[in-house]
């Protein structure tokens, strides 16, 4: 019989009934009716063209072709249960391997991951610092956040993290028509040059400048005052997207963290 053939759920109800030599104690552990499992037993027997039970008045016997099959297919279910402890181990590590941008990793994901950690004390993080879309299987990662357009690439999934909302940031106290400084994603901006938009948040936080920044990376900055808001929020070209290939989101751990970050 071919593997794709294999009654295995019948298999598994002719193994509770065998050891419990009772259809309906097999019902019971199996959370099914007592007729359910008669039907099985049936169809099984008629897939395979042999009897397994005899009938008696008051209870089940096994056949001897039955009594010689069970200690393999005992085996076969140990061996099923042991391929399946390997396949959730292999991804239920607790190892979590993000690309992300270094200033989004410095401005945002980092707070975020110690949070996780906390509540989470068995995970611990690998960041690799990425700027657009990452290799994943070179990289081994598990998940990528990056700050561009919808992914079009063929197997890869996103969610959107934060939309393309841009603040202009200056020094409480400094004016909005000070020199904009410069950084990859504001890159025509004629002042000071930096290396990313975080390095332009702490530059205009020093008074050297405005930085038009991304509003997900300003958010703590703001709130401890360190910078100001200054004129309306602008959009821009791009949003911060939580991608993965596609089968990976299947994976436990790459869920549960996409979820606490699009909750935080």
């Amino acid at each position: 019989m071919k593997r794709t053939h294999l009654p295995l759920n019948a298999l598994r109800v002719f193994d509770a009934a065998a050891r419990h030599l009772s259809f309906t104690k097999a019902a019971d552990e199996l959370a099914v009716t007592p007729a359910a499992v008669g039907q099985q037993i049936r169809a099984l027997e008629d897939t395979l063209g042999v009897v397994l039970f005899k009938r008696m008045t008051r209870n089940l016997e096994l056949t001897p072709e039955a009594e010689r099959a069970l200690p393999a297919l005992r085996e076969g279910f140990r061996n099923f249960e042991e391929s399946v402890r390997v396949l959730q181990d292999g991804q239920g590590s607790k190892v979590l391997t993000i690309a992300a941008p270094r200033d989004l990793t410095s401005k945002w994901l980092n707070a975020r991951l110690a949070r996780y950690a906390a509540a989470n004390p068995d995970i611990r993080f690998v960041i690799t610092p990425t700027e657009g879309v990452p290799d994943f299987t070179q990289a081994n990662l598990d998940l990528a956040l990056v700050y561009a357009g919808e992914p079009e690439e063929e197997g890869i999934h996103g969610r959107v993290l934060a939309g393309p909302d841009l603040l202009l940031l200056a020094a409480p106290g400094s004016s909005a028509d000070a020199p904009r400084i410069a950084h990859p994603a504001d890159a025509l901006a004629p002042g000071l040059t930096v290396g990313d938009a975080g390095l332009a948040i702490d530059a205009a936080a020093a008074g050297l400048g405005t930085a038009l920044v991304p509003a997900l990376l300003a958010a703590a900055d703001l709130a401890a005052g360190r910078v100001v808001a200054v004129g309306e929020v602008q959009a821009g070209p791009h949003s911060y997207w939580l991608i993965a290939p596609t089968p990976q989101w299947r994976q436990a751990k790459v869920r549960a963290i996409v979820e606490f970050l699009l909750s935080a």
